[in-house]
């Protein structure tokens, strides 16, 4: 009996021993798997076959600098180069900007691709690794739709700020509301609320926003609707226009400098009095907008240059005539890039902010006519551009009835509100 016990426990050792080598193969097994090196795909190489290399360009580096530091010999940067040129000048790379070098895994490390971001969507390729190709590839964007609201208590810009919106709304906004609202004279209280489009790469990296659909402002107690409608499919030509398909253009822009780039440092003032000239009254027929010379001025509207001069105190200074009742001017001027005949349209660059002729500081004196009458363009109630078309709007209005009633239902979020994902 003694024997049996002896003989059943040797061999429930042995396989208990067994067990123990078939669960460490086992385990050995998976240890295998899970070290098993994961295929990495990006720019359409598989980065796995690569000694990867990310860096950006440094202050005065040079492309050839870049491929001879990863051992790229000069008679075939030269070559690399000049065969570039075509798609890319490598003259024009940008301090700061990232850049990958795919190099290859041997002793050599010499480098076989380059890769410039010039931004987050759209990337520059140079492969020579074999023979010399260059092309771009673009990141495919996913377009997401977000809200947005907030109310006024200084700026448009401070009340984004607040709201975690990202800036460039507030200059798109104000692209929109350009010919309907001063966004200089915002009141505190006023509301906004908008339905734009965020861009994502990578599926959960954002890369800035895209159009705003619809928006609306709530300007000294009035509502003002603006809807995003494309008007020719075929040239995909758009426009912003409100509730009852009236277009938001004036022929007149508000300002010749774009929105967040001035400040108007001196009003029309006929009852203008100048300590310098003893307090007495000194007319000022014009509006001046500050900012940093050399920033754009652009025409308010659509005209003929009928003028592009220096001339004594107004220095360089560029006058257009609209049409048989509306002129502008603007001055003191740095350059002008118009010349007299020129047609020039509503937006276009005219010249630049500087400080010729009688002035004490960089701005440009706007001045604004009316009948041969100098008057104020802040207070004028200035015509409209042309309404959408008739064969238009009803798709225009059947097309706006879901946005209206989203952008009813966005709550105001004031500025102690967290805001919440939409």
């Amino acid at each position: 009996m003694k024997k049996i016990f002896i003989v059943a426990l040797v061999f429930l050792s042995l396989q208990s021993c067994k067990n123990d080598k078939v669960e460490e193969e086992k385990t050995d097994k998976k240890i295998v798997e899970e070290v098993k090196p994961k295929i990495v795909k990006e720019f359409g190489y598989i980065l796995n076959n690569y000694k990867v290399i990310r860096d950006t360009i440094k202050s005065g580096e040079s492309f050839g600098e870049i491929l001879d530091r990863h051992h790229v010999p000069y008679p075939e940067i030269y070559k690399i180069a000049a065969t570039a040129r075509d798609t890319f000048d490598i003259r024009k790379l940008r301090a700061g900007k990232p850049y990958t070098i795919l190099a290859k895994k041997d002793s050599t490390e010499k480098a076989q691709v380059f890769i410039y971001e010039r931004n987050k969507i759209d990337h520059l390729i140079i492969d020579f690794s074999d023979s010399i190709q260059t092309k771009y590839i673009h990141k495919a964007v996913r377009m997401v739709i977000r809200t947005g609201s907030g109310v006024i208590e200084s700026s448009l810009t401070e009340a984004m700020d607040k709201q975690k919106l990202n800036y460039m709304l507030s200059l798109d906004m104000a692209d929109i509301y350009a010919w309907t609202i001063d966004f200089f004279h915002l009141q505190k209280g006023d509301e906004f609320k908008l339905i734009y489009e965020e861009k994502f790469i990578d599926d959960t990296v954002s890369v800035g926003v895209g159009k705003i659909k619809a928006a609306y402002f709530k300007h000294k107690g009035v509502p003002l609707y603006a809807f995003d409608f494309v008007t020719d499919s075929t040239k995909n030509i758009s426009d912003y226009y409100d509730e009852k398909a009236n277009t938001l253009r004036r022929k007149f822009l508000k300002a010749p400098l774009k929105y967040g780039t001035f400040r108007i440092s001196s009003r029309y003032n006929l009852r203008r009095r100048i300590k310098l000239y003893g307090n007495r009254i000194r007319p000022h027929k014009g509006t001046d907008f500050a900012a940093p010379i050399g920033t754009p001025i652009h025409s308010t509207a659509s005209g003929t240059v009928i003028a592009s001069a220096y001339r004594g105190g107004n220095g360089n200074y560029v006058k257009i005539k609209h049409n048989a009742t509306y002129s502008t001017q603007y001055l003191h001027m740095k350059k002008r890039a118009v010349k007299k005949g020129d047609y020039v349209k509503q937006g276009q660059v005219i010249g630049w902010i500087g400080m010729t002729g009688n002035t004490n500081g960089p701005h440009v004196c706007y001045r604004f006519w009316k009948n041969g009458k100098q008057v104020d363009p802040l207070k004028e109630k200035l015509p409209s551009a042309a309404p959408i078309k008739k064969n238009l709007k009803e798709d225009y209005l059947n097309y706006i009835k879901p946005l209206r009633e989203q952008l009813d239902e966005i709550p105001i979020k004031y500025p102690e509100e967290t805001v919440e994902e939409q």
